[in-house]
């Protein structure tokens, strides 16, 4: 379910690609404003009048859930009972002082870091391939994000049936640094560029719904919204030491080649912590 509800990320990328292509291609120059201003206008405001209005439409749990019955709720309740009889219950103090829950964090900051090589350098590493027209850019960044739509709910599915996560998110991880190395290689190849761009979109996303699994499993309660909130925030600090870092290198080598290879080896970083560090109930 974590799979199907984060697939949205894919999807949004399927959608927003062209669509950003079509509105900097179109809008360029229209008031005094450049395509890219007119890509944050108008991608900008729906999603702050969606954020109003999902405050005052999301159901704040499974009591005030108006589209469920009694019968659902409680048998939903009860499931969120028998499955917490194994997560830890820490006080906030231990949380923040948890060895445990510091290495998660530092896993999800250094796949959050890989992240940033699809999310932000993905058009760039299309139009090293050889592609010029911003429009057919946007189209081709379609692909990648299909591609890891189904991947996502697949490696989760197949996650669920065997009961593992560890190998699972550490596999998806170092797939995701391989289709980066394979793009930055050959990127001059536009077809092998896109394929190897397809496989590490494809990584890197399905590395998060697994991810995930692995903090909730392992605590409970207040500890489980500190946690998470802890792991979150200090994770996505990569968002900005990762641009920061592929622009500074680009900086001074004239290539993002040696940036890429950068949050490639972080997929692998955490990839190898994962496996390494075993916690009960992963």
């Amino acid at each position: 379910m974590v799979a199907l509800f984060m697939s949205g990320v894919a999807v949004a990328g399927v959608v927003g690609g062209p669509l950003s292509g079509w509105i900097m291609k179109t809008f360029a120059g229209l008031y005094g404003l450049s395509g890219w201003q007119w890509l944050f206008l108008l991608e900008g405001l729906p999603s702050v009048l969606i954020g109003i209005w999902t405050l005052f439409y999301l159901d704040d749990g499974i009591r005030s859930a108006k589209w469920l019955s009694e019968d659902d709720k409680q048998r939903l309740e009860r499931a969120i009972v028998a499955d917490g009889q194994h997560q830890q219950r820490l006080p906030l103090a231990q949380v923040f002082g948890s060895g445990t829950v510091w290495l998660l964090a530092l896993v999800y900051f250094l796949f959050v870091m890989g992240l940033y090589g699809v999310s932000f350098w993905l058009p760039q590493l299309i139009k090293n391939s050889g592609v010029k027209d911003v429009f057919d850019i946007g189209l081709l960044t379609a692909i990648p994000y299909s591609v890891a739509a189904l991947a996502m709910v697949l490696a989760a599915r197949h996650s669920d049936r065997s009961g593992e996560r560890r190998w699972h998110a550490a596999a998806a991880a170092v797939a995701g640094a391989l289709g980066l190395v394979v793009a930055t290689v050959y990127s001059d190849n536009t077809v092998v560029a896109m394929v190897a761009l397809s496989v590490a979109t494809a990584g890197i996303l399905s590395t998060f719904p697994i991810f995930w699994s692995l903090p909730t499993a392992l605590l409970g309660g207040a500890a489980a919204a500190a946690g998470i909130a802890l792991i979150n925030s200090v994770g996505n600090l990569a968002g900005f030491a990762s641009p920061y870092l592929v622009g500074a290198i680009k900086d001074a080598t004239g290539s993002t080649a040696n940036g890429i290879y950068l949050l490639a080896a972080s997929l692998v970083a955490g990839a190898v912590l994962v496996v390494v560090r075993r916690s009960p109930g992963t």
